[in-house]
């Protein structure tokens, strides 16, 4: 017996994107996001400036692209999210569904917080004067200290910044906090910020790529509008050169050095985005003949571009702060991930020609570059369940998306006390990094080795017209298998040190952080038992998605 009638009308009846730009746009607003501003130029300088382009560019070629392609091509060949997919590759490997969307709500919890961060800083910046320009403001401690307003002003070790007050005391609020084990009350002003965030992407998802497709006209083109503005801004400034240099001048010897290629391999992957179940979702509602392959070729090409120019727009900035201070850049560039741009680059804003201006501009930048990443991280969700469940949520879909939005912000909670931000560096840490390596690896090898690549490359030929050449073939088999396992195999098994602000974390919260990522890639261990115990047949025989399509009319349920 063929495939389930029901999921065959619900698969006839899918939608699709209106234009083929929508679904350029809304790629490449999911794979630029926030971490292409603050991550990639923090690596770079980090592991050897200009030098560091070389292996990033070698990891992009011959394992990031190929991730790509390979998902855009399953997604637009079978038609279905992460779950359902997998009942026509290889059912035995369902679980990996399962493990993304756990991961989409693990992320949902806590990378929202960081928008609602910036939409406080959006709000606050309409004023004359910027708050954390000054250190009279009711959160301002005795070591704030304003070098920008009096230059006599000498920077200690005990030195802080009104902005880093701001942020910190202010925004934060983490001195009401003693840590993880007594995060504090909630922030009611945090928890209004997120709630509109929410709101904004309900109202944008909700009816499908139909109206998220048109969002993203907005909100992938504004932020390389407001990236230029600042770029030719930040050129302008004194000192900017200094920023530029420390960010591009080439160390040669770290190319030598293990974890500068560990670094690429991660900074790739986790900027072009394979493994969240979004690339699947989008293509799944392209039309049969579209030529996927260019799309990646042309979409992961911009993200990589895009970090690389973000570059230039921090360093300059960072450069200037430098010269303000009279300190080295590598000392004012000691801030990373969300303090580098709420800390460093607020305070450099603050002491612009009309900060006011370019403060409004740049929020709202970092602001549009969250929402299109939230908008695809929860459609790779929601398309998951709805192709799961057509006969209980495709007439309902309105309903499953305020219902999971809804759970996603009692989930973010926790973020939004004053230890709030304690948590989100528990989760960024913890809860996406190596459950999403393991499941990118295993369904490279689910594809490549179980489903065959031979089978996938008919499958794009009968796409495309052509199949992929010997290149691609080599980098699903062996290459991009062997570049995924090189991040977790290489580093330390000592879990890292974390730390925030002036807080430690203790050794019980890697023990919670362990659990946080073991939650979701457990599914897979555990759907493969629960496979191996309801099937009949050999163990090839239960793997096999030939005889999953041809089985009883029940067995899509599974």
């Amino acid at each position: 017996m063929l495939e389930n009638p029901q999921r065959n009308l619900w698969l006839e009846r899918r939608e699709t994107w209106s234009k083929k730009v929508d679904f350029l746009l809304s790629v490449i607003g999911y794979a630029v996001d926030l971490g292409n501003v603050w991550r990639f130029p923090y690596i770079c300088y980090q592991n050897g400036g200009g030098a560091f382009l070389i292996p990033y560019t070698i990891m992009a070629i011959f394992g990031g692209i190929p991730l790509f392609y390979m998902e855009l091509a399953l997604g637009q060949y079978h038609r279905n999210g992460c779950i359902s997919i997998w009942r026509k590759i290889c059912p035995i490997f369902k679980g990996i569904g399962y493990a993304i969307c756990i991961i989409g709500f693990y992320i949902a919890s806590y990378y929202n917080t960081i928008m609602a961060w910036a939409l406080y800083y959006l709000i606050s910046s309409f004023t004359s004067e910027l708050p954390w320009t000054s250190c009279k403001n009711p959160w301002n401690t005795n070591n704030c200290t304003n070098y920008f307003s009096n230059k006599s002003t000498a920077w200690t070790a005990n030195s802080t910044s009104p902005a880093e007050e701001f942020y910190t005391r202010h925004i934060l609020q983490v001195h009401r906090s003693k840590g993880l084990d007594d995060l504090g009350g909630i922030s009611w002003q945090l928890v209004l910020c997120l709630m509109l965030i929410f709101t904004i992407v309900y109202f944008s998802i909700w009816k499908g790529v139909k109206t998220s497709g048109k969002v993203v006209w907005v909100t992938a083109t504004f932020p390389y509008v407001i990236l230029f503005v600042l770029l030719i801004r930040g050129a302008t400034l004194p000192g900017a050169w200094r920023g530029v240099v420390y960010y591009l001048k080439p160390e040669w010897d770290k190319l030598f050095a293990t974890e500068v290629w560990i670094d690429a391999a991660a900074q790739i992957f986790f900027s072009l985005g394979p493994g969240f179940g979004v690339l699947l979702a989008f293509a799944s509602y392209n039309k049969f003949h579209n030529n996927c392959y260019q799309d990646a070729l042309v979409t992961s090409t911009v993200n990589c571009l895009t970090s690389f120019v973000s570059g230039f727009v921090i360093f300059t900035v960072l450069g200037y702060m430098a010269e303000m201070r009279n300190q080295e850049v590598a000392d004012v560039a000691r801030d990373t991930g969300p303090s580098l741009l709420f800390i460093t680059y607020a305070e450099a804003i603050a002491n612009m020609p009309a900060s006011t201006f370019f403060a409004i501009i740049f929020f709202l930048m970092l602001i549009t570059l969250g929402l299109d990443s939230t908008f695809a991280g929860l459609e790779g969700v929601i398309t998951a369940v709805l192709d799961e469940f057509p006969h209980i949520w495709s007439k309902r879909r309105e309903v499953f998306v305020l219902g999971f939005i809804v759970t996603c912000f009692l989930g973010a909670m926790p973020t939004l006390t004053f230890g709030g931000a304690y948590v989100v560096k528990l989760l960024e840490e913890y809860a996406t990094g190596p459950a999403v390596i393991a499941v990118v690896f295993l369904e490279s090898i689910a594809v490549a080795w179980f489903y065959g690549v031979s089978q996938f490359c008919s499958d794009v030929k009968e796409m495309l017209g052509f199949s992929p050449g010997w290149f691609w073939r080599i980098s699903w088999v062996a290459i991009s298998p062997i570049f995924l396992l090189v991040s977790p195999t290489v580093q330390p098994n000592i879990p890292p040190e974390l730390r925030l602000f002036d807080y430690t974390y203790p050794y019980w919260t890697v023990v919670l952080g362990y659990c946080i990522g073991t939650s979701s890639f457990i599914c897979i261990p555990t759907y493969m038992v629960y496979r191996l115990a309801t099937t009949p047949g050999t163990l090839k025989e239960v793997g096999d998605h030939k005889k999953s399509l041809t089985s009883g009319s029940d067995q899509w349920l599974i």
